[in-house]
């Protein structure tokens, strides 16, 4: 595992950065695909893990939850928004029809589990801050540790052109987004709480990010 930050580890992953899981103090956000079940267990070797959180139930971060809560025995701590979902299988209701024609459904998608914990905004897991950031999904959630003003942020942004993994501030793809409009809101509101460093669901994580993300949300359609 990559050390981000103090008690913040990045597992590796194939293609490197591609999909991203972090080791959060003693728990885990996000769970890849339903492929990634062994690359997980076998990286969380001799670490402590009491719960594993999501921030948001898309198949390519809710693939092994399922197995991963089920082999380490911890519960699933999920955004409120997003805990139907993730209980009943029907992902319907975390992202657009057109999800069930995309090749990646039949590979990424996981079990449903129950949720044991419905985050909302101000809760706290392993020392972060619970922020609602919905738009790519109703219940997105961002992670938020203000002592060293590190964020934890799934998909509200890309951190690197999908197609090119070329390092970079993007916006999630609109096809797999529901509200656009709804998560640019997301954007500017993680952007107000000036990050130093981002962890994204989606490429590296960005290193003296404030700045950046200050003039990328200034620069969205109003």
């Amino acid at each position: 595992m990559q050390q981000v930050a103090e008690n913040v580890y990045l597992l590796h992953g194939r293609p490197k950065y591609a999909i991203n899981i972090y080791l959060m103090g003693d728990v885990l956000v996000d769970a890849g695909s339903r492929m990634a079940e062994q690359r997980i267990l076998s990286q969380l070797e001799g670490h402590t893990v009491t719960a594993h959180a999501l921030t948001h139930a898309h198949p390519d971060h809710q693939g092994s939850s399922h197995a991963v809560c089920e082999r380490l025995n911890i519960p699933l701590l999920c955004g409120n928004g997003d805990a139907n979902a993730m209980e009943s299988g029907d992902w319907s209701l975390v992202i657009p029809d057109n999800w069930s024609t995309a090749p990646q459904h039949r590979f990424w998608t996981g079990p449903p589990h129950p949720v044991s914990t419905r985050l909302r905004e101000g809760d706290e897991v392993a020392g972060f801050s619970v922020i609602e950031v919905p738009g790519h999904a109703p219940g997105h959630l961002a992670y938020w540790r203000e002592s060293d003003r590190l964020l934890i942020l799934g998909d509200v942004l890309n951190g690197m052109n999908l197609m090119t993994t070329i390092p970079g501030l993007h916006e999630p793809i609109k096809m797999w987004t529901p509200d656009p409009d709804e998560n640019r809101r997301s954007i500017r509101k993680v952007a107000s709480l000036k990050p130093d460093v981002i962890c994204f669901g989606h490429g590296p994580p960005m290193l003296d990010a404030s700045s950046r993300l200050e003039r990328f949300a200034n620069a969205l359609p109003k």
